[in-house]
């Protein structure tokens, strides 16, 4: 952003537009999931849903402890929902903003590519306080062999409305960055729903193709022209 001066200060301008940027990216990191609201976008999309907490029961320690994030509690009610192909996840991140404008339009779009190329998805799972690598826990108790985790990113200040994917292939309860793939910048001003759900089908398709996911993927496609190409 253009920071303009007058003299040695900011102008008025400036200071005003940089106050209300670091407050919507703060209003986005402390935002709850709305699971009342999503679950009934879900239902209009005909797409069946369930709600999760990760360990970090509220935002407070969800922000101040990362690794409560990433891991379920015991009484999570996820067993007997599988085996599926590709887990959906939807969870809030570090911006509920983002998941409320563009999360269930993400997931409705690319369950309906993923059934058009004869996959089973199963249940969306609404995760709340939820960090990356809860979808891993979240695959393993529902025995997916992909799990496809969709959430809002950290707010600049330029955006807090941007929503995240990452997928990973076959994910286990340890499974490093480095073998996931990601897509960002999900957005109106960014990267559109429909082309971020076409992407995400496509390396789906490749992962099962290769059976790797992140950097092991992209190794293995080296040399080869792209992803299976779209349709």
């Amino acid at each position: 952003m253009d920071l303009w001066r007058a003299g040695a200060a900011l102008s008025t301008g400036s200071t005003l537009d940089f106050a209300l940027d670091h407050a919507r990216a703060r209003a986005a990191v402390l935002a709850d999931l709305d699971v009342a609201r999503l679950g009934a976008a879900l239902n209009r999309a005909g797409l069946g849903h369930l709600a999760v907490v990760s360990r970090a029961d509220t935002r407070d320690t969800f922000i101040r402890r990362p690794d409560l994030g990433r891991g379920l509690p015991d009484d999570a009610a996820l067993g007997g929902l599988g085996p599926i192909d590709v887990a959906l996840v939807l969870g809030d991140g570090l911006s509920a903003t983002a998941v409320h404008l563009n999360g269930v339009a993400f997931i409705a779009a690319l369950a309906d590519r993923l059934a058009g190329i004869g996959l089973h998805t199963g249940p969306v799972v609404l995760a709340r306080q939820a960090r990356v690598a809860l979808g891993d826990k979240i695959a393993g108790a529902l025995g997916a062999e992909t799990v496809v985790m969709a959430l809002g990113e950290r707010p600049g200040l330029s955006a807090a409305d941007s929503l995240g994917v990452y997928i990973t292939h076959r994910p286990r309860p340890e499974t490093p960055d480095s073998a996931r793939n990601c897509i960002s910048n999900i957005r109106d001003a960014g990267l559109g729903v429909d082309a971020a759900a076409d992407q995400t089908a496509r390396l789906i398709e490749a992962m099962r193709a290769t059976g790797k996911s992140g950097v092991a993927l992209t190794r293995a496609l080296s040399g080869a022209a792209a992803l299976p190409p779209e349709g």
